[in-house]
């Protein structure tokens, strides 16, 4: 949300003739608006770099010593007024090749002398209302990369406490690998070293995460990822129960991408179509197909499946089906977090179902 300070906008006013710009001011007047006025190009640029506050110039192309083509010439050149909008004001030339000279030059409207009374004032004010669009936008930008650091940071912590505790676990287990009488058991033998294999695997990715945690989205490693076989070892880890199928499409492709980030979407959508399984035999399929410069991915179970509210609702943060039982642990964050990996790679994440009958889940992966 905007503050109070920032619903203030700040027009500057520049013409060589004062008479000039009191009409202007005079036209264009409101209660939320500030008015600052300068007499030279030179004038201009001064008091652009001592207000950083201004959302608009309104600029007379015709001034001695320096025209405004060059004022906004200099202005779009520095990072730090290239995105003030500008509207030139002239007297002179209509011509088309003389008009696109001055959008060339930054200008994001023309208005011409003498000037049109309401005109002049529809203009300004879609400007005013693009420039309280940006400052919020910005708002939100700054918000989100607030709670990102936050959620970098318990990420860390977490995943920093488990290590210590899984260490321990592994160095457990492998020692009663090698035990002679678990050897002789072969069943209780295959149990632990599944739980091996997945202590070990469970240390992988918690060093993965912390790893993770520690970089900005533009460090995070991209590398070569075969989705098939990514998809077959997150199945196979996740120990479904006897009375479950799990088939992967071989057509799954191999993809440049973080890895990380695709393994959570399908651990989580696999996790859930295990965890929600109703059926004697519960069926789970993987496939992909290809639209545009995206890979759509999808998982589809014959579970409970849901209602069509719950399709439209379940990725929002905190909302759970209402085929969710009272002993369920859903938190309704799970989902949320999956729209905003997808999301963060351009793509979207939907769900189709029929109650009774089960559910698909698409998302979107960048190719």
């Amino acid at each position: 949300m905007i503050s109070k300070g920032a619903r203030e906008f700040t027009v500057l006013l520049v013409d060589d003739r004062p008479e000039n710009i009191m009409v202007l001011q005079e036209i264009l007047e409101k209660d939320n608006r500030k008015f600052i006025s300068a007499l030279s190009g030179n004038e201009a640029l001064k008091t652009v770099w001592k207000n950083p506050s201004i959302g608009l110039i309104m600029l007379d192309v015709q001034m001695p010593d320096m025209d405004g083509f060059e004022v906004a010439r200099m202005l779009k050149s520095n990072s730090k007024t290239k995105d003030i909008a500008i509207i030139f004001v002239t007297a002179i030339s209509k011509d088309v090749q003389y008009v696109m000279q001055g959008f060339d030059e930054g200008a994001v409207d023309y208005l011409q002398k003498p000037l049109d009374i309401n005109v002049t004032k529809a203009k300004v004010n879609v400007s005013e209302k693009l420039f309280f669009y940006q400052q919020q936008l910005k708002e939100s930008l700054l918000e989100v990369e607030k709670v990102n650091k936050q959620l970098e940071k318990f990420v860390y912590m977490v995943s920093h406490d488990l290590k210590s505790p899984l260490a321990s676990i592994i160095t457990v287990m492998s020692s009663i690998k090698g035990n002679s009488i678990v050897e002789t058991d072969p069943l209780t033998s295959q149990k632990i070293d599944l739980v091996y294999m997945a202590s070990n695997h469970l240390a992988e990715m918690i060093n993965a995460i912390l790893e993770y945690s520690k970089q900005s989205f533009a460090q995070q490693t991209v590398e070569e990822v075969n989705v098939f076989e990514l998809v077959n070892q997150i199945a196979f880890l996740l120990f479904p129960p006897q009375n479950i199928t799990i088939t992967v499409s071989q057509k799954l492709p191999v993809i440049l991408t973080r890895k990380i980030k695709l393994q959570q979407v399908f651990q989580n959508l696999l996790s859930n179509a295990i965890k929600y399984s109703d059926k004697p035999d519960g069926v789970i399929e993987v496939n992909v197909f290809e639209k545009d410069q995206f890979y759509v991915f999808s998982v589809k179970d014959n579970g409970p499946g849901m209602a069509r509210i719950d399709a439209d609702r379940i990725f929002r943060l905190f909302e759970t089906g209402s085929n969710t039982s009272n002993n369920d642990s859903s938190t309704g964050v799970g989902l949320n977090i999956l729209k905003v990996l997808v999301e963060e790679q351009g793509g979207k994440i939907w769900a189709e179902s029929v109650e009774g009958e089960g559910s698909t889940f698409y998302f979107e992966w960048r190719k």
